[in-house]
């Protein structure tokens, strides 16, 4: 039984192997093959794997015969002709060179972007500097302070003008107007840096030479009350009055009124010209912002106005000309309002608004980047700085203790003055250093520019 079934196992076994007949591998998925090696031939070296087989061998198994300076040859050449591979078959061709997933070029391209990207700027969350600033008037209708482009800033104090210059921090004071006269109501530094505007509470506005110290002239008779509001158009000195009257003034001329601007019905409190010159802007208690246009001011009769704009439901006092476009402006309304409003200056269209939650002071353009820095009142009496178009908060710059009713910017525009009912003036950092502009290229000469011909 025992022998029987051993048989029955051989003979089994003897049927289920066929020799000599090559044996098929059940066929599975190519991933799952990781057990097969077929040669191939082209990657095979023929004359080393026919060397290998020969002759290569017989130094090993007859090491007698060779004499060791034979050896020591033998091992030479083989170094040489990279005959000490043991491989004879070859199961694969080389790899392929790699391919870089991402180019060198693109990939150096980007690394220089993501170097030369603009880290964002830092902004100081507190003022750098804080003067006091007594008998500074709480109106909101007036315009006590402005920095002229050699550097002063003038604040009216009560009835006094006092000039600080930003290079060395010096003080002195340019006049003092008599009771009768005063308070000064507003103050306006010329283009030049030089000559400076004063309203007064009596409606006189006077023209002072501040280097020599001496009042150049008085113009009396235009309004009826108090002057809030000035602004320079080269030679043109505009005024503002309570009487809601805006008169163009050229000063050189002896008879300096030239045109007037009639359409507000209550005290104007804002204005600002156009950077080209072409427009001005006016705010007025009226709740009214109006766009004057240049070209269509008459002498002989008051001007009509080219938009008349009925928004904002407060006092509009804050206006701000864009440096990067022409003409769009940007106005703030008061209490009642709290709104900043952006206009199309060409059509009279609002193009946006947005509601800040408190009166609105001022307003300053940032002029090296595409940002809007407001003053504001009850209850933070903050400074704001939005990036523009998006409005989205950059920045909130407390430390006033009472509305910030004025602001002005330093001639390089980095730095900004800021004066509030709490009788102090800070200066904030707040538009950061300008980049310096990098100096184009010279570009190659044509050869031999320098001849008027060629012989």
């Amino acid at each position: 039984m025992d022998a029987g079934s051993l048989s029955s196992v051989s003979a089994s076994k003897s049927k289920s192997r066929c020799p000599l007949q090559e044996q098929y591998l059940q066929r599975r998925n190519s991933r799952e093959n990781l057990d097969r090696f077929i040669p191939n031939r082209s990657a095979m070296d023929k004359d080393y794997a026919h060397y290998m087989l020969t002759e290569a061998r017989k130094g090993k198994e007859n090491p007698a015969v060779n004499s060791p300076s034979r050896e020591a040859y033998r091992k030479q050449l083989a170094e040489t002709f990279n005959m000490n591979r043991t491989r004879i078959l070859a199961f694969k061709n080389k790899p392929p060179t790699p391919v870089e997933a991402i180019p060198n070029d693109f990939s150096s391209s980007v690394h220089q972007q993501a170097k030369t990207a603009k880290p964002r700027r830092y902004i100081p969350q507190t003022s750098e500097r804080t003067l006091d600033a007594p008998d500074l008037v709480d109106d909101y209708y007036l315009n006590l302070l402005d920095w002229g482009s050699s550097n002063v800033l003038s604040i009216a104090l009560g009835s006094t003008v006092y000039l600080w210059d930003a290079a060395d921090g010096a003080t002195s004071e340019l006049v003092t107007v008599d009771e009768e006269m005063g308070p000064v109501t507003s103050v306006k530094w010329a283009p030049d840096g030089r000559h400076i505007a004063l309203g007064l509470n009596n409606s006189d506005v006077q023209l002072w030479d501040t280097t020599a110290n001496r009042l150049l002239r008085t113009m009396r008779g235009g309004h009826r009350s108090r002057v809030g509001a000035l602004d320079w158009n080269n030679h043109i000195l505009t005024t503002g009055g309570m009487d809601g009257q805006i008169i163009n003034n050229d000063v050189r001329i002896r008879s300096a009124i030239v045109d007037t601007y009639q359409g507000h019905h209550q005290e104007v409190c804002g204005l600002k010209w156009s950077a080209s010159g072409q427009q001005l802007a006016s705010g007025g208690n009226d709740n009214l912002l109006h766009i004057w246009d240049r070209s269509m001011a008459s002498s002989n009769s008051s001007t009509e106005w080219l938009h008349r704009l009925e928004d904002h439901t407060a006092a509009v006092k804050a206006l701000a000309w864009c440096p990067f476009q022409g003409n769009l402006l940007a106005s703030g309304g008061g209490g009642a309002d709290r709104s900043i409003k952006f206009w199309n200056t060409h059509t009279g269209a609002c193009l946006n608004s947005i509601d800040t939650g408190s009166q609105v002071c001022a307003l300053l353009w940032n002029k090296n980047e595409r940002e809007l820095l407001s003053s504001h009142g009850f209850t933070k009496n903050q400074l704001t700085l939005w990036k523009y178009p998006s409005m989205v908060k950059t920045a909130e710059l407390t430390g006033h203790t009472s509305r910030v009713l004025f602001m002005a910017q330093s001639p390089d525009g980095c730095t900004v003055a800021s004066a509030a009912g709490d009788e102090t003036l800070r200066f904030w950092n707040v538009f950061g250093t300008p980049e310096v502009a990098k100096p184009a290229p010279k570009s190659n000469p044509e050869p031999f520019a320098h001849l008027n011909r060629i012989r």
